[in-house]
């Protein structure tokens, strides 16, 4: 049985993990149809994660990909970045030559609400693997285009890893609770790839040698990527190897059944101080609030890393 490729746009605010999972998506036609790139502000400001968006496209060699500017900074907040993980750049590790493929002059919000109008109604796939400013701006702007979403698949949040940028907040959710707490509540069926997962995909020794093994360009700059990244997460977790947090949304969409979750209530904490962007999930059922998304928990990491390999060794 062939199925057509499902239709997403991915949300980015690259980082390296961010790369891996662009990557993973251009690499994987028979599976995904990109249909645009659309960055925004986050693990660095958007004047580079829009240019590390077209240097990662174009390491794919996927040139015809569309690549969008969103939002420069959060709902409400000032914006918070996290160069000390990933570098000035947002991608540092390898030197990428400066991209010659061009920013479409669209703004990325725009570009989401005429996507999601354009399209037959529960054809597209939201993949944000930043804050999720543009998803949250697109759902203001045309409240039309918010029943029309098939499913939103995001990285964000945490709730037995707790958090990563403050005691409990992880850092996409904590730079935009705001955008966060619109996307929770729109309605839109919601698949979360938390820390409590993503720290479950690790870049051990092997894993980052297969990369290298591969012997192409793609592989060389992935496996730097890990090494680069990783130093910081290996630092402050004692782990063998830093999470790769992003690809496991792309991953996801391609082999559902690497992970395993529970459809539990989630909302996001907008007003304290101590736990502002926490996701507090109830995943022990614990309060009679109605469940808003499969919030995942495990992975079967040998699995993901082969299909992470695999499908980069196609570019």
């Amino acid at each position: 049985m062939t199925h057509s490729p499902r239709k997403i746009i991915i949300d980015t605010d690259p980082g390296q993990d961010d790369a891996f999972a662009i990557l993973l998506a251009l690499a994987s036609p028979e599976d995904l149809d990109v249909l645009g790139v659309v960055a925004v502000a986050g693990n660095v400001p958007l004047p580079l994660t829009e240019l590390n968006s077209r240097k990662i496209v174009e390491l794919s060699g996927k040139t015809a990909t569309k690549i969008f500017a969103g939002c420069d900074r959060p709902l409400k907040r000032k914006l918070v970045t996290a160069e000390h993980v990933h570098g000035k750049t947002g991608l540092d590790g390898p030197d990428l030559p400066a991209p010659t493929m061009p920013l479409q002059t669209q703004h990325g919000v725009e570009f989401i609400i005429e996507t999601l109008r354009r399209e037959p109604a529960h054809t597209v796939t939201l993949c944000p693997l930043g804050p999720l400013t543009n998803i949250a701006q697109a759902f203001l702007q045309a409240p039309d285009v918010v029943g029309r979403v098939q499913q939103i698949v995001l990285m964000g949040g945490a709730y037995f890893e707790v958090g990563n940028i403050t005691p409990a907040a992880e850092f996409n959710i904590y730079v935009d609770p705001e955008a966060a707490e619109i996307v929770f509540k729109s309605g839109v069926p919601l698949v979360v790839m938390p820390l409590d997962v993503t720290h479950k995909v690790l870049t051990t020794r092997a894993r980052v040698e297969a990369f290298r093994g591969l012997n192409t360009e793609v592989g060389r700059v992935a496996a730097e990527w890990a090494d680069f990244f990783e130093r910081f997460d290996m630092e402050k977790y004692g782990s063998d190897g830093g999470p790769l947090h992003d690809p496991t949304v792309i991953a996801y969409l391609i082999r559902p059944d690497l992970f395993k979750g529970r459809h539990i209530n989630v909302e996001i904490e907008t007003q304290s101080d101590l736990t502002l962007g926490m996701t507090v999930a109830d995943w022990w059922g614990v309060t009679n609030r109605p469940a808003n998304a499969l919030f995942i928990g495990s992975v079967d990491a040998d699995g993901f890393f082969d299909l992470l390999t695999e499908r980069l060794a196609r570019l």
